[in-house]
């Protein structure tokens, strides 16, 4: 059986959770993380717990002074050992406004929910089959202050994987509003010309993602160059590899775009420093 915690209780999945009022499913109003699990334990959590505590910052949501790592660790941690699993999987951690008022909230105090999708995974492991992927242009992600941050307002991305099922590509490429390339629908984008990472910074509205934080820092601690910049369509065709990173998949390597293949060598260089940094 799955459970779930919800404000610090853990019930049965199946049971009666969420309110027809909850102002996420009514307005999108809410941000989550999704973690990793190795071996009963959550991979890179401080920085999740400080990604979302900043979201609910930005989004005016009064979060309670012990809403912190150590809080959150033992309320994870809890949620597995109901399981009775101590393997790998999936942590969905969701803040979302209380319920109440319409477009203006009644409150702005905060109820949050952990979801544990547990599979057999310890560890990371790089796609055999590179992905196809193409640009998306159909709508655009504005550049704002909620670029960065994971809400549960996702119709771009939903929208943006339908047009990418329907070409029969594994992913596309969303565009900001200025044209320029800036990540994947569920992934930040990392190009490699001869041995140096390229990524779009922030101020590209790109969403500030831990795997991107966390290959970036082991990059550089391992001496490889790493630059943030904005790219345009032909920075993708001089690339000598693609890569699209998040928290759960880690690395994955693109094999084509368009007309154009792709290597893996850096992607699988750094699938094995991912791994080694794995406690």
């Amino acid at each position: 059986m799955r459970f779930v915690n919800i404000n610090g209780k853990i019930i049965g999945s199946d049971d009666k959770s969420i309110s027809v009022h909850n102002r996420a499913y009514l307005y999108g109003d809410g941000c989550f993380e999704s973690l990793k699990v190795f071996n009963g334990s959550v991979f890179n959590l401080d920085n999740h717990i400080a990604r979302i505590l900043s979201a609910a910052k930005v989004l005016k949501m009064r979060v309670p002074a012990y809403f912190s790592v150590g809080y959150f660790s033992t309320q994870i941690r809890d949620l597995i050992a109901s399981s009775g699993l101590k393997t790998g999987g999936k942590i969905r951690l969701s803040f979302d406004r209380t319920s109440g008022g319409t477009y203006l909230p009644e409150t702005n105090e905060v109820d949050y929910v952990i979801e544990y999708l547990p599979n057999d995974a310890s560890s990371f492991v790089l796609n055999e089959r590179g992905l196809e992927v193409d640009i998306y242009h159909e709508m655009k992600k504005p550049i704002n202050k909620f670029s960065a941050l994971k809400t549960k307002n996702g119709l771009l991305f939903v929208m943006a994987s339908l047009a990418a099922k329907e070409k029969e590509l594994d992913d596309v490429l969303l565009m900001n509003d200025k044209g320029n390339i800036i990540e994947g629908t569920s992934s930040n984008l990392i190009i490699v010309s001869n041995g140096v990472l390229y990524t779009p910074g922030l101020d590209d509205g790109v969403l500030a993602g831990t795997m991107r934080m966390q290959v970036i820092n082991l990059a550089l601690k391992n001496g490889i160059k790493v630059y943030e910049c904005s790219l345009l369509p032909q920075n993708l065709l001089a690339a000598d590899e693609i890569l699209l990173v998040n928290a759960i998949a880690g690395i994955r390597w693109v094999g084509g775009y368009r007309t154009k293949r792709y290597r893996n060598e850096m992607a699988k260089r750094l699938v094995g420093l991912l791994n080694d940094s794995i406690k």
